[in-house]
């Protein structure tokens, strides 16, 4: 057993059992159900929505390298400059080089799932260069050291007390502070940081190809401060963000608000085509995007798994995954958690260490069906599972399981052979590992046939 499977079974048999985290969680998920449905309100046909945010992605990804060819050359036209990152460590050297060209000792940070992904707060920190995330809840993250929860509500599993609690063991600020008061204290905190960093550093939730342009949604308006108030702004985007068209936002804009948190459209939605030029007054003078691969060529060469990299990064399939509501964001140990982490992180970071990821599901098919895109995600997720055995990933136990189960039912003097009591000891302590978190198996007392042929025989007695 390696080590992620170990710690990440450890991790989701103390938090299945903690009765205040699932409280917690079930809460902030039904805030969610219950707004989803109004912002889908603004939709004529939600699905055929969905449909058409499909096809657009389809188009952009099935041309990928097309594409960003196009952005490069539309970006860097307007004074932009492009950086190609195969790998987390190619855009943390490219990101420590820019800092260095400018003698950075602070970079101010918006939410970005990328950055997450490459570490680099963790990277800055060992450099010497302070980075302060902007959005509350990665704030609130970064104070109590711990990664997001959740792809769009970073701190989702605390509670307004455990923030209060937080900020007084941090910030010294009263212990009963009220979410307003937290959130000015934020602000207070925050803003000494805009005014004196020298480097600002985003992500994109859509890259426009056409235009040569990335696109920003939030509703706390940091983003746009960590874009404007810094000489220098660094964009980290995975490849996959591509959008073909500007007029593509009309349709991918309310999508990704309306299944992340509900709202018909975000509060600030910035669409940024590079540094300031002459006679504009505000952005910063210098402008980078740097196109992060990083695993997903993996996945682009993959035919079956291709659909993923569709993803817009709502987070409706957390919100909508028994297991991701029982087990917490935390016990995945992996950027992307879920159901789309789990199909993609074996993809992206190894198939033999992550693909427990792929059997931590129910395959109910919920997270299909919230998809703002109709990504196939249960499907997906069974394809890893069988990829990972046809490569021969699978334990001696399993396969031993597997080949008697199939032996016997190919074979029905097998399947009848010896009576219930002797199969039920046989299944239930042979393969312990079944019943270990199920409840035994139980065969019936008389086979199929034996059924059979006694309901036959009643039927022509009548």
């Amino acid at each position: 057993m390696n080590e992620h499977l170990s710690s990440f079974l450890a991790k989701s048999a103390i938090k299945a059992t903690d009765l205040e985290h699932r409280r917690k969680i079930a809460f902030n998920v039904s805030m969610h159900n219950a707004a989803v449905p109004k912002g889908k309100q603004q939709f004529v046909n939600v699905d055929l929505a969905r449909e058409r945010a499909k096809n657009a992605k389809w188009r952009a990804i099935e041309s990928l390298d097309q594409r960003l060819e196009e952005f490069e050359s539309c970006f860097t036209a307007r004074g932009g400059k492009v950086i190609w990152a195969e790998t987390a460590e190619d855009a943390l050297e490219e990101i420590l080089a820019i800092c260095k060209r400018k003698q950075c000792k602070t970079i101010v940070k918006s939410k970005s799932m990328a950055t997450e992904e490459i570490h680099l707060n963790q990277f800055l920190e060992k450099n010497q260069i302070e980075s302060i995330e902007t959005d509350l809840g990665e704030y609130i993250q970064q104070l109590d050291g711990e990664p997001p929860y959740h792809i769009v509500t970073p701190a989702m599993h605390k509670s307004k007390e455990d923030v209060a609690k937080l900020f007084y063991e941090k910030l010294f600020t009263p212990p009963r502070l009220t979410p307003e008061q937290m959130t000015m204290v934020a602000r207070e905190k925050l803003r000494e940081k805009f005014t004196a960093a020298e480097v600002g550093i985003t992500g994109a939730n859509f890259i426009i190809a056409d235009t040569g342009s990335i696109a920003l949604t939030e509703n706390e308006g940091n983003a746009r401060l960590s874009c404007a108030f810094p000489k220098t702004h660094i964009v980290i985007v995975g490849i996959e963000k591509i959008i073909p068209s500007m007029q593509d936002l009309g349709l991918f804009w309310p999508l990704l608000s309306t299944f992340g948190t509900g709202q018909r459209v975000t509060v600030y939605n910035s669409i940024l085509s590079g540094p300031r030029r002459p006679g504009e007054t505000d952005g910063p003078e210098e402008m980078y995007v740097i196109l992060l691969d990083n695993g997903r060529t993996n996945i682009l060469q993959n035919e079956k798994q291709r659909e993923s990299l569709y993803c817009i990064r709502c987070g409706a399939c957390l919100n909508a995954c028994p297991v991701y509501k029982n087990i917490g964001g935390h016990a995945y140990e992996t950027t992307y958690s879920g159901p789309i982490g789990s199909v993609i992180t074996p993809h992206m970071r190894g198939m033999k260490e992550w693909k427990h990821l792929s059997y931590a599901s129910s395959l109910c098919g919920n997270c299909t069906e919230v998809c703002a895109v109709k990504i196939n995600l249960h499907g997906l997720l069974l394809e890893n599972r069988i990829e990972s055995v046809e490569s021969g990933m699978g334990t001696w136990q399993e396969k031993l399981a597997w080949k008697a189960w199939k032996k016997a039912s190919l074979h029905r003097t097998l399947m009848n052979a010896g009576n219930h009591k002797i199969k039920n000891w046989m299944v239930n302590n042979l393969f312990k590992g079944w019943t270990k978190h199920r409840a035994p198996l139980n065969f019936p007392q008389k086979t199929f046939n034996q059924q059979w042929v006694e309901r036959h025989k009643e039927t022509k007695e009548k």
